[in-house]
This record gives structure tokens, sequence and C-alpha cells, in this order.
């Protein structure tokens, strides 16, 4: 399998310098037409593995199933089927991007397309947004984000590590084929990176790190009123922990929390059945919208558990999980006592009943 070596991070000035002179050829503009010397295209072989390539003049692709030259693909439209002297069959297409994240290089795990596509979604991403990503990690869900807003909005990525960064930086650099005009990738912390920004200046926050309760405040700060707050959780009890502080903030509207699954189906024929493997459980998402400042949020219509505030904030002690901590519906003892004795009676005339048969 050929693959493309990641290139050296860019000087800043000819990064600006080629943001200005691509602006208007970025993703899939770039990627119109027939095939080109340059382009990244994805081979799937005879079965069913698949592969990215980028196409040269003179090139060959070899797999143990067999290869053709790059010549042969290269002019012509997007899409071939290629059949070799052997008679083995080559399908070859541009790839997509959830082709593209897939397999590309990872420093950090990966936001799944699945969940990339929801967080536009849900987030109301949309065209001239300024949305503020934390963190960038391999630049799976940046790609997603820089898509939904467009060369004319902006996204601030915020990552920790420098290596991330930099990794991120070139595989997003590597799909746009440039350095995209409306991303902006920092390195440092968040909350410091927040603070010099404006009071209600951004319209959209994506989180996907660690401790994201930790920034409510700054975040609060600089979210204009009605904007979203998405963000993409490992764990339960980071979820909870973030639901509760968010409740605590006043000013959020309720969080709604999702995670979603992803199943194929084989379908041939007659034989239409889900497929034995499927993209389960990834992580959590969370959405919620900044209040107007001075409003109190509407008062739930359920009753609210005990958060951690009145378990006296103690997350991880043992004693503070209980049945009604957790959220558990309890039974009452008379329902308790009934069940007994329901259940005690069913088992009795079941064991009389086997004595008479075996008499």
């Amino acid at each position: 399998m050929n693959e493309t070596p990641t290139p050296d991070k860019a000087p800043a000035a000819h990064i600006q310098q080629t943001r200005l002179s691509q602006q208007t050829r970025l993703g899939q503009e770039n990627r119109r037409g027939p095939l080109t010397q340059g382009d990244r295209v994805q081979v799937k072989d005879p079965k069913g593995r698949f592969h990215q390539i980028i196409l040269v003049h003179g090139g060959k692709f070899q797999s143990n199933r067999g290869g053709f030259l790059h010549d042969e693909v290269i002019g012509r439209p997007d899409g071939q089927v290629i059949i070799t002297e052997e008679g083995r069959e080559f399908q070859i297409m541009r790839p997509l991007m959830v082709d593209y994240v897939m397999s590309m290089p990872r420093g950090a795990a990966v936001v799944y397309p699945k969940d990339a596509g929801v967080i536009t979604h849900m987030g109301d991403i949309f065209p001239g947004a300024t949305v503020v990503e934390a963190g960038a990690g391999s630049g799976a869900l940046s790609m997603a984000l820089l898509n939904a807003v467009g060369p004319k909005g902006h996204l601030i990525s915020v990552e920790r590590r420098q290596e991330f960064a930099d990794i991120a930086r070139a595989n997003v650099d590597l799909w746009f084929g440039a350095a995209h005009p409306a991303w902006d990738l920092r390195v440092g912390d968040l909350a410091a990176e927040l603070a010099t920004m404006e009071e209600g200046s951004v319209d959209r926050v994506v989180l996907d790190m660690l401790a994201p309760w930790e920034n409510i405040t700054a975040i609060t700060r600089v979210l204009a009123p009605g904007g979203v707050l998405v963000c993409y959780i490992a764990t339960v009890t980071q979820l909870s922990r973030l639901m509760e502080e968010l409740r605590g903030a006043q000013c959020f509207t309720d969080p709604i929390t999702w995670e979603d699954m992803r199943r194929e189906w084989h379908v041939d024929g007659l034989a239409v059945r889900p497929e034995h493997r499927m993209v389960a459980h990834t992580g959590f998402l969370l959405s919620t919208r900044r209040l107007a400042p001075g409003v109190s949020p509407q008062t739930r219509s359920t009753r609210p558990a005990k958060s951690s505030e009145g378990l006296g904030g103690q997350w991880d002690e043992e004693d503070s999980w209980s049945d009604t901590a957790v959220g558990l519906r309890t039974a009452s003892e008379k329902k308790l006592r009934k069940v007994r004795r329901d259940v005690q009676a069913k088992a009795e005339a079941w064991v009389e009943g086997k004595k008479k048969t075996d008499e």
C-alpha cells in the first residue's frame, strides 16, 4: 500500500499566501474533472480491501492481488474499474472524506464520521459561523467543521499538545489541498484562549476534552445568546458531571444527551439481514444552548435527582453512589413484599405440582 509522506509544517507566511491563492479551490472543488497527476485516489482490490495512493506519471500500484500503471487511469473520469491481464478488477475513485478520515495517520483517536456528522447537524454549524473547537486531535472533526463554516467562516481549534496539532494540520492540509482560510489552529489552554476573545463573539463551541466542565465559565462569557455548545464525552461519569455542572451554571438550556450507533445491512437477493459487526458505542454527545444574560433557565418539568452539590461534590466516593443518586427507580417495601409473596407462592405451587406428577 502506497502512502503519501506527511509534509513538514509550512512557514506562516507561506501558509497565508497559499490561503489567499486557493480560497476558491478547496475540498471537492479541487477534485472535479478527470483524474490528474497528484490526485489522491482510493483503490478497491478484488478482495474488497482499500488502498489510498497518489497518482504520478510513471507510477505503478502493486498489491498481492495484482496491480496497474497510474498512467492507465490518469486523464480518465473519476470512477474507473481497471481489469488486469490476469482478469482481476480494481476500482479507482477519489476518496470521500469518510474514507480519508478512517485511513489517515492518527496521533489521537478520531471522532468517527457518524459522530462528526451529527455534531455539525445538531450543533447547527452554518456557513460563515465563528466556531471554537477543543481539542483538535488528529483533525477529523476539524475537517467536518471547516466544510460546514466554509471559507468565509472562522474555526478556532485549540489543542494542548504540539505533536497532535502538527498531525492535525498536516491531515487537514492534505485533505483540502491547501491551508484552509477559515482555520486558526492554536496550541495552548482553552480557558486562556477564550479569555482573549470578545464577549458574545462565538456562535458555536464544540468540545472533545477530558474535563469540559472546567471551562463552563469561560464559554459562558464568549458564547453568544442562543449559541450552541456541543460536547463529545467518553465516559458515563464525565457525562454525569458535565450535565450537573451545566445545570448549576444557570446559563444554559437543559442539556440533551444521546449516543449514535451505526449498523450496516447485508442485502443480496432474499438474503437480507443486519451485518454481524457494527460501529457501536464510540462516545456520548451532549447539546445545550446559551441563554441571554440575566435570564434563568426554564423550570424543569421533572423533579431533579441529587446532584454533585447535594452529595458534597464527592464524585469518586463509594458512599456517594446509590440507586437514587444514579437515577434508578427503587421499588417500595410494600411492592417488594408483594413480589416476594407472589413468586414464593408460584414456586411452592410448582413444587407441589411436581410431587403429584412424580407420584
